[in-house]
């Protein structure tokens, strides 16, 4: 998923009341698995619960250019949700079935981790296999480090000028300079929506305030990625995160999500951009 344009640049006082009026009236419809569209009433009473003033949304003649744009992002949230994110999240069976079909048709090279699991569910960890398989198959001559120790860095004439704070699950074509960077959060054997899931959507909200910071100050376009798997997880039980990520996705802290079966599709186009962007740098 990308970002829908006209939801991109707003500014933080936008946010700040589509994460107000999402935590007052909820993200999604009671007794329902959908995720919520509130119609201008409801915000306005939510607005009049919380003791504030409601005329910067919708006044006595009808909403106002502000309330149509928040009504149009809910709308917005709550179809892509619905409708695209939800039927590709895969869930265990799916994703063990789809890695296995692409080690043995790729016949891969690349690092395949094990899971973090004890006893019968020790297993490989299947969505970050399946990521990492599909750019191997598509990055050609070009390095990747799938598994980076250390932490990503940004150096001019030799000397390191940023370091992101936290280590990151992938990057291309190295953790030193890179052109993109990524995060893959897989919890297929996860029975609580806990507070370790929950981090790790706060986490990428840090990596993405802290890269916007080094696009504005260097000048470098660095992609960034969150990838996710596990329908139990995410729709059953963590969809008002889901919420959270697509709008993140549109504050610009992420350059793209990608949920489930969507990276067949999109990981070799993500990878040819990389490669692109190698080939073809910018000139000064």
């Amino acid at each position: 998923m990308k970002a829908e344009n006209r939801f991109l640049g707003q500014p933080l006082e936008f946010w700040a009341n589509i994460k107000l009026i999402s935590q007052k009236l909820g993200y999604t419809e009671r007794n329902t698995s959908r995720i919520k569209v509130p119609s201008l009433d409801e915000i306005r009473q939510a607005y009049v619960k919380m003791h504030l003033g409601p005329s910067r949304v919708i006044m006595s003649t009808g909403p106002t250019d502000f309330g149509n744009l928040l009504a149009e992002y809910f709308e917005h949230r709550a179809e892509f949700l619905n409708e695209y994110a939800r039927p590709r999240l895969m869930n265990k069976n799916k994703a063990q079935a789809l890695f296995n079909k692409l080690k043995k048709e790729l016949s891969p090279h690349c690092p395949l981790p094990m899971n973090k699991q004890k006893g019968s569910k020790r297993n490989y960890a299947f969505f970050t296999g399946i990521v990492n398989m599909l750019i191997e198959a598509n990055v050609g001559n070009h390095s990747c480090d799938y598994d980076p120790k250390e932490l990503t860095s940004f150096t001019k004439d030799g000397f390191p000028v940023r370091s992101l704070s936290r280590r990151i699950d992938g990057a291309f074509p190295s953790v030193v300079n890179p052109v993109a960077i990524w995060e893959i959060k897989e919890y297929y054997y996860t029975t609580t929506f806990g507070s370790r899931v929950a981090d790790g959507v706060y986490e990428t909200l840090l990596d993405g305030l802290e890269l916007n910071e080094v696009r504005q100050a260097l000048n470098l376009p660095i992609k960034h990625y969150l990838m996710i798997d596990d329908f139990n997880t995410w729709w059953n039980m963590g969809r008002s995160y889901l919420c959270r990520i697509c709008d993140m996705l549109h504050m610009g802290l992420l350059t793209e999500a990608l949920f489930g079966d969507e990276v067949i599709e999109r990981v070799p186009h993500i990878v040819k951009e990389w490669k692109y962007q190698i080939e073809h740098p910018a000139r000064e």
